[in-house]
């Protein structure tokens, strides 16, 4: 059976997240490993919206960028404890 796109979501952010923990084992600060993930995934947004030889105008800046903030307060929730009763 085929894997669901948020499977396949899961797996990468998962592939993504072990790499950075392995980046940080080595010694790499994890703001310097957290700044090459945040440009490395704005260097893959722009291709997936761009192509290979395109950029981003303002509009699609603008697109991508309330793309991660909307990500982050979607982590940002999930990170949330829950209420007690």
């Amino acid at each position: 059976m085929a894997k669901t796109d948020q499977e396949l979501h899961t797996e990468c952010v998962n592939r993504f997240i072990a790499l950075a923990n392995a980046m940080k084992d080595e010694g790499i600060a994890i703001n310097i490993v957290s700044g090459g993930l945040m440009t490395a995934s704005g260097l893959y947004a722009t291709y997936a919206v761009g192509g290979d030889d395109g950029g981003l105008t303002e509009s699609g800046v603008d697109k991508v960028a309330l793309a991660y903030k909307k990500e982050l307060a979607r982590i940002q929730e999930i990170k949330k404890p829950a209420p007690r009763h």
